[in-house]
């Protein structure tokens, strides 16, 4: 099967495992595997011309799912272009240490609970003390936690606007390309995301990692390692910055895009290579190996990979903005409205190109059940 057809939920459909997932991950899998079939339901559409009717069927909106992000990501961005500020942006990678990667598997929502903490920390710290700022960043983070190979490479991209915001209601601008520097930002990260695992630790949060002392020897070994961290000055144009964060915050492990072609029991797709200088290159895997990895990648139920920070909290951001934008001098942004409303539901019609296709009746979807894994 070539790319033009080869799909994650054709993968999944023909390579799930026949052990037995957790709750949530058959949940995701029954969703991502009945995406825009019958099992979804979905809409009878007649042309008003030339009467040829059609059958759409409905996405699961799952967020592992490749066929409904692209949606996803667009809303995302209508939503946010009404807090973009006039100001240069900063992107921001802080990468977790792949020693770290078998606590990932016992404890996910722990480990990646802590990252965030860990990293605001660290940015909020460095906002509050520089001597040109001191003052309240903002910062949007996302968390990605593969790399283009489908392994496990759990990191948090960073946009930030380039400033803060004072106590006194003043506007202090960054005045460095770089932000802050970044074996400084990356020693603070290192101990602030020690010191909270090993409170997570003491708490009983880290009980099923059992070895006698593998949490000291970890997290003493951690210690004497460089962490990474990657900062650059990314963008001046306040509409582009949305378009580049949307491209981080609705992207999952793989994309249709990037699959070549299934034969046999084997899966081909295409990679970046970044310890190559980025060259594109082709990776073999195993049918049942990719679903395993690509399964390593379904978030935590409920866990919000997306997550607003200091004066762009949700709680503060109205408020803090407009205080912002007074003193950049920049007019109020219109409110966005958050109302749901449903869509009127025509098309032009893609036989006769005349008319417009209508909905006719409603197509009722089926129960979804677990995914069969036996």
């Amino acid at each position: 099967m070539m790319a033009s057809s080869l799909t994650v939920q054709t993968i999944l459909d023909q390579f799930l495992p026949d052990e037995p997932l957790d709750g949530h991950r058959r949940k995701v899998c029954a969703r991502l595997t009945g995406c825009r079939t019958a099992r979804m339901g979905g809409m009878e559409m007649q042309c008003d011309h030339c009467k040829a009717r059609s059958v759409c069927y409905y996405g699961c909106r799952d967020r592992h799912c490749p066929q409904c992000q692209g949606r996803a990501s667009q809303r995302w961005s209508d939503r946010q272009r009404a807090l973009l500020l006039p100001v240069p942006y900063f992107h921001l990678v802080f990468t977790l240490p792949h020693t770290l990667n078998g606590w990932v598997q016992l404890h996910p929502e722990v480990l990646y609970r802590c990252l965030f903490q860990a990293v605001w920390n660290t940015l909020n710290q460095f906002g509050r003390n520089t001597q040109h700022l001191q003052g309240e960043l903002g910062m949007t983070a996302v968390l990605h936690t593969w790399g283009q190979n489908l392994s496990r490479h759990v990191h948090v991209h960073c946009l930030i606007p380039g400033g803060v915001l004072t106590g006194r209601g003043e506007w202090h601008r960054a005045k460095s390309h770089y932000l802050f520097p970044v074996r400084a930002l990356s020693r603070r990260f290192r101990g602030r995301m020690v010191s909270l695992l090993r409170a997570s630790s003491n708490a009983g949060e880290l009980h099923r990692v059992t070895n006698s002392g593998e949490v000291d020897d970890v997290l003493n070994g951690l210690m004497r390692q460089e962490w990474v961290v990657y900062t650059r000055h990314c963008l001046n144009q306040a509409e582009s910055v949305v378009d580049y964060l949307a491209r981080y915050t609705h992207r999952i492990a793989i994309s249709n895009g990037r699959l070549l072609s299934m034969e046999g029991d084997r899966v081909s797709f295409r990679y970046k290579d970044y310890r190559d200088q980025g060259r594109l290159k082709t990776q073999w895997l195993e049918g049942r190996e990719f679903v395993r990895r690509f399964l390593m990648h379904i978030l935590p139920k409920g866990f919000m990979r997306i997550r607003h920070f200091g004066y762009l909290s949700n709680r503060t951001r109205r408020q803090k903005l407009a205080v912002i934008r007074q003193c950049l001098l920049q007019p109020p942004q219109p409110e966005t409205n958050r109302v749901n409303q449903e869509p009127h539901r025509c098309w032009p019609c893609p036989r006769c190109d005349e008319g417009l296709v209508h909905m006719v009746r409603q197509i009722p979807r089926f129960r979804i059940v677990a995914v069969p894994t036996g």
